[in-house]
C-alpha cells in the first residue's frame, strides 16, 4: 500500500515585534543586542540568539565565523551550549534568534539552520520540555511552539534504540 501524507504546521505571526509580551519581547531585544557581537567577517550576516530558561534566567550566544569552514558556530547552538554548560539542569523554554547584515536587522525572520535544528530537538528531547522559538524579523516576528514544528521528521534516539537518563 502506497500512501502520500502531508505536513503540516500552525506558527502565530506579528507584523510587529511591538506586539509581543513583554517577556518575549525582552528575549527578542537579548537576540538582537547579541547578534550585534557576532563575529561574521566572511559572510557579514550577524545572527543573535537568547535562550530563557525555566528559572528566567536568559543566556545569549552569537554566530562565530572561521576561515577554516566549518569550524564556526550557530548563535543557537552558542547560546544552548552556554545555557547546558553553565547553567544545567536549568532548562530551556524560549529561544529568540534575531539577524542583521550591514543595513541592520534582516527584514525576514531567520530560521535555524538544519544543524542547529537537530541541537534545538535534542534539547527538547534531553530536557523533555518543548522549546517556543521566536523568529524576529525587522518588524514581523514569528512564534512556533516546538523545534517538531520545524523538523517533523527528525532524527533522535529512538532511532538508536537506546533510552538516556
Amino acid at each position: 500500500m502506497i500512501r502520500t501524507n502531508n505536513i503540516t504546521f500552525s506558527y502565530t505571526e506579528y507584523e510587529k515585534t511591538e506586539e509581543l509580551d513583554s517577556g518575549d519581547m525582552e528575549l527578542v531585544v537579548a537576540a538582537r543586542e547579541t547578534a550585534i557581537n557576532a563575529y561574521a567577517p566572511y559572510s557579514k550576516f550577524r545572527v543573535g540568539a537568547a535562550v530563557r530558561l525555566e528559572s528566567g534566567a536568559i543566556i545569549c550566544g552569537a554566530n562565530v565565523e572561521n576561515a577554516a569552514f566549518p569550524s564556526g558556530i550557530c548563535a543557537e547552538r552558542s547560546a544552548l551550549a552556554n545555557s547546558i554548560s553553565n547553567h544545567n539542569p536549568d532548562k530551556p523554554v524560549t529561544l529568540a534568534i534575531a539577524s542583521m547584515t550591514a543595513n541592520g536587522l534582516t527584514e525576514d525572520p531567520p530560521s535555524p539552520c538544519g544543524n542547529c535544528r537537530q541541537v534545538i530537538a535534542e534539547e527538547e528531547s534531553r530536557s523533555g520540555n518543548q522549546i517556543k522559538i521566536i523568529l524576529s524579523g525587522k518588524d514581523k516576528t514569528l512564534i512556533i511552539n516546538s523545534i517538531s514544528n520545524l523538523l517533523p521528521l527528525q532524527f533522535n534516539r529512538k532511532n538508536l534504540k537506546i533510552s538516556l537518563p
